[in-house]
């Protein structure tokens, strides 16, 4: 068995956690997360990137049983890796799609936070486990939730680690879609081949100047701005999808719709 599954084609990634019976992330999962983010990384071909799991839950977290007598040294350098990795993943210059049922707890509730579109079945409860075992969300998931929804609701959840349904997910915005779980996999699909097809550099871009934001706010996202302006412009689909919208600009009629490349 595969601890993690991993394809790409035709511009369409995914990553399939298969670590039953709780999808918990082994040194197994995350050796094999490490070595398709790098190859996602490598590569110039992605347009979007599906995350999912298989089984009832899409994860309960870290796998707790091998944390007992290590140093704070050496443990200290395991989650520095686990933050660079997930920053690598989170940084990725495409949409992230992650696709949730049942719980998704921990460092699972952590690893979703790293995606841009969270579609959730009408099962899925999220949680910040970490304060049942007296320690902190290592892998950034209180900032990340605050990021979302506010630090109100971002402490409370933390500090209380109580579930946190589906239904109050959406209503608070920390996810986009709440769908059956039977619909799940079939509501994922309609985002991937959505985002597979439509301007992979402007949603880079978006992603670029989100992250920007959340380092130092609008001023250091309006920084950036410029210089990324002139690059994207240049770009194939910029200039032949402007061409298009400029003739029918002149001819009085609707924008047509441009197949990008991602190029």
């Amino acid at each position: 068995m595969t601890a993690i599954e991993y394809t790409n084609e035709g511009g369409i990634a995914s990553l399939t956690i298969n670590n039953p019976p709780q999808n918990r992330l082994s040194n197994d999962v995350m050796g094999g997360f490490r070595s398709a983010i790098e190859d996602l990384s490598a590569r110039n071909d992605t347009r979007v990137l599906l995350i999912k799991s298989r089984g009832d839950d899409f994860s309960f977290g870290g796998d707790i049983s091998g944390w007992l007598d290590r140093s704070a040294e050496d443990f200290s350098s395991s989650i520095a890796q686990g933050v660079l990795l997930s920053n690598l993943m989170q940084d990725l210059p495409f949409p992230i799609v992650v696709a949730v049922q049942g719980h998704c707890l921990g460092g699972g509730f952590e690893l979703t936070l790293r995606g841009d579109i969270i579609v959730a079945a009408d099962n899925a409860y999220f949680g910040h486990s970490e304060a049942t075992i007296g320690v902190f969300t290592f892998l950034g998931g209180v900032q990340r939730v605050a990021e979302r929804v506010g630090r109100t609701r971002a402490i409370q959840w933390a500090m209380t680690a109580e579930l946190i349904d589906a239904k109050t997910a959406l209503d608070s915005g920390l996810v986009n879609e709440v769908v059956p779980k039977a619909e799940l996999q079939s509501a994922a699909d309609r985002w991937v081949e959505k985002l597979a097809t439509s301007a992979t550099l402007s949603h880079a871009a978006h992603k670029k100047l989100l992250r920007a934001w959340s380092n130092g706010g609008v001023e250091m996202a309006d920084r950036i701005m410029s210089e990324m302006s002139g690059e994207i412009l240049v770009s194939e689909d910029a200039q032949h999808s402007l061409v298009g919208a400029i003739e029918a600009l002149k001819a009085g009629q609707s924008r047509p719709e441009y197949p990008f490349k991602g190029k």
